[in-house]
């Protein structure tokens, strides 16, 4: 097959019979405004799953006010959002089900006779892969303006030829995201064995035919028999200490632990203002909408007020109440025993938190636990990150694929 030379989005030939032609020779604006007529749509959003119906009943997706500026969609009409481009994890969606959407995006209907919707759509999702709309950005937002987006040129192969390819990407990619589905599935439960394991390990001890008491504590269950339970605040104390970001470097208190503050992080008025934490300190967010954000420090630091900071009194190992404190029953437990003015978000403090009742193991085992724990981790982590490079591949190579494949560099004529 015979290529040319031709300065494009994505690559820099195709096939000498396509045909240059600019996006307004197949693309237009629909222009079509809900205004009154609200309720006969359903409200749709772009994503990175496409185009899907928002959610409004469960409360999870609002329902707007105003639908002067929004705008009808039907199947095959495409979206783009041509503003903060660099940002936006998806600038390009096609249309399954008719519905209303923001007008805040550009909504263009195709003109069949030239070009295949799937075909535009697979173009232009192989552009935004690699920004290719960069050369067109204007302002501060990076916005790409609707009439001069119709003014770019793609290459076009003819009707029949973007049906092929069409069958033959809609066919190798859905195989590749049900793969990549399989293996995120596994990723799930290896994650859920890990949590499992963890539970385990630091409410029923090692020895699976140890003798079993009931400890008395409802999220806790049966501990053996040789353990005690004790109250929070006799193993913590309550580090209170206010302190400068200045003087003590910002931390981080979330599901991932205790982390250096990024520099792009969001910061408060109030650097002057906050905890001191030592190294094997444990700190909590106390917010309900921050739940498991927490973990046993590695540094030395400052953290905001609203978090607990607690300082490990003698003879305890901290990292097995890492561990403790991060399981999903303690979570909940922890939780459950705030206080709020509102349904949804609440705070638990430090004079609750210390009456909190937690099994003790003698020190000795609580070693042997947290080096079992990370020996069961570890193989679980390997695995993981294992299963997540195969993942990236194959995002890798869908991406690279339909590139090829819209350019033509790949010809599926004969392939179908």
């Amino acid at each position: 097959m015979e290529m040319v030379q031709y300065k494009s989005l994505i690559s820099t030939q195709h096939p000498s019979h396509w045909k240059v032609v600019r996006n307004k020779a197949f693309l237009s604006i629909t222009g079509e405004v809900v205004g009154k007529r609200a309720n006969e749509f359903v409200l749709l959003s772009l994503t990175t799953n496409g185009v899907i119906v928002r959610d409004v009943e469960s409360g999870k997706g609002k329902f707007p006010k105003d639908f002067d500026t929004y705008q009808v969609v039907k199947p095959y009409d495409l979206v783009f959002c041509l503003f903060d481009i660099d940002e936006t994890p998806r600038t390009v969606g096609l249309v399954e089900k008719e519905g209303m959407l923001t007008g805040a995006y550009t909504a263009l209907k195709v003109n069949q006779k030239r070009a295949f919707p799937q075909f535009v759509y697979y173009y232009y999702l192989a552009v935004d892969n690699i920004k290719g709309l960069k050369p067109y950005y204007s302002g501060l937002r990076k916005t790409v303006r609707a009439d001069k987006f119709l003014q770019i040129y793609i290459p076009l192969p003819p009707l029949a030829e973007q049906e092929k390819i069409v069958s033959f990407l809609e066919d190798k990619t859905s195989k590749i995201d049900a793969y990549v589905a399989d293996k995120e599935k596994e990723i799930e439960l290896l994650q859920e064995l890990k949590q499992k394991t963890i539970a385990d390990a630091v409410t029923k001890g090692l020895n699976p035919d140890a003798k079993m008491k009931d400890s008395g504590i409802s999220w806790i269950g049966m501990i053996p028999e040789h353990w005690e339970v004790k109250k929070i605040g006799s193993l913590f104390t309550e580090r209170r200490e206010k302190v400068s970001d200045k003087d003590y470097p910002a931390l981080s208190v979330s599901k991932q632990g205790i982390t250096p503050q990024l520099d792009t992080a969001v910061k408060t008025d109030n650097g002057d203002n906050r905890k001191k934490v030592c190294k094997d300190d444990f700190v909590v967010n106390s917010r309900s909408d921050r739940k498991g954000s927490c973990g046993v420090s590695p540094y030395t630091g400052s953290v905001s007020l609203i978090n607990i900071v607690l300082s490990p009194r003698n003879n305890i190992e901290v990292q097995y109440f890492h561990h403790l404190f991060r399981s999903n029953d303690y979570v909940e437990e922890y939780y459950r025993i705030g206080r709020g003015i509102v349904a949804d978000l609440w705070t638990t403090r430090y004079s609750e938190m210390r009456n909190i009742m937690v099994p003790f193991p003698p020190i000795a085992e609580q070693h042997e636990i947290v080096s079992y724990i990370n020996e069961q981790c570890q193989k679980i982590d390997t695995l993981i990150t294992e299963l997540q490079a195969e993942i990236d591949y194959l995002k890798e190579y869908k991406q690279r694929l339909i590139a090829d494949v819209v350019t033509g560099q790949v010809n599926v004529q004969n392939k179908i």
